[in-house]
């Protein structure tokens, strides 16, 4: 009998040690839970912040392009513009000199005109010698002033850049061979380019 009731109060404390243990094991595991919810919200957050900011990159990038393809059009079209002035601009300067040449032109033809006029009533060809003569260094002046100037030929070497050989000759001596000794047609050129070859013959 007594060894009964020393032994029932050793009992109850072992169940107490087990509830107790029981216990704590419940109280770790819902720490170890909520530990691993806050980690996870944690994780979610983290994750819907890295999406924000992809997204906000994104919409930075897209605009940047949208801008950037609004800027290359607009230069586009003012190239396109830029080049049909040129042209325009260009062609208006051609016509605008060839206009100028053609009215300088025009008191020439004038002189042509009155001595013309002048030969139908008159014997004098000594006077129409000196209006030719003068007609003609009018029109040789007007052409320098424009930039044509005519190529120097007869008696210089030949030049297959300023003349254009139309026929060879024996040479008169050794010191002629090579050079032009006529100029059936002169040649000219324009701001120091050949405008025409100028004809010549030359001795060999």
């Amino acid at each position: 009998m007594s060894k009964d009731k020393n032994r029932a109060p050793h009992q109850d404390t072992s169940f107490d040690d087990l509830d107790k243990g029981m216990e704590v094991a419940d109280d770790i595991q819902q720490a170890a839970d909520q530990t691993t919810e806050e980690e996870q919200e944690e994780m979610i957050e983290n994750q819907e912040t890295e999406i924000d900011k992809l997204t906000k990159d994104l919409a930075d990038a897209t605009a940047a392009l949208e801008k950037e393809k609004k800027e290359y059009l607009f230069l586009m079209a003012e190239f396109d513009n830029f080049r049909k002035r040129t042209v325009k601009e260009k062609a208006e300067i051609i016509r605008n000199a060839s206009e100028k040449v053609l009215e300088g032109m025009l008191p020439i033809v004038d002189d042509f005109e009155r001595g013309l006029e002048a030969n139908r009533n008159t014997d004098d060809s000594e006077t129409l010698k000196q209006g030719m003569e003068l007609i003609y260094t009018k029109l040789i002046k007007y052409l320098e002033k424009n930039g044509v100037k005519a190529i120097e030929s007869t008696g210089e070497e030949f030049n297959p850049d300023l003349h254009e050989a139309i026929a060879m000759v024996p040479a008169a001596d050794d010191s002629q061979k090579g050079k032009v000794v006529d100029t059936p047609t002169k040649g000219y050129t324009l701001n120091d380019k050949v405008l025409r070859h100028a004809k010549v013959v030359v001795a060999q």
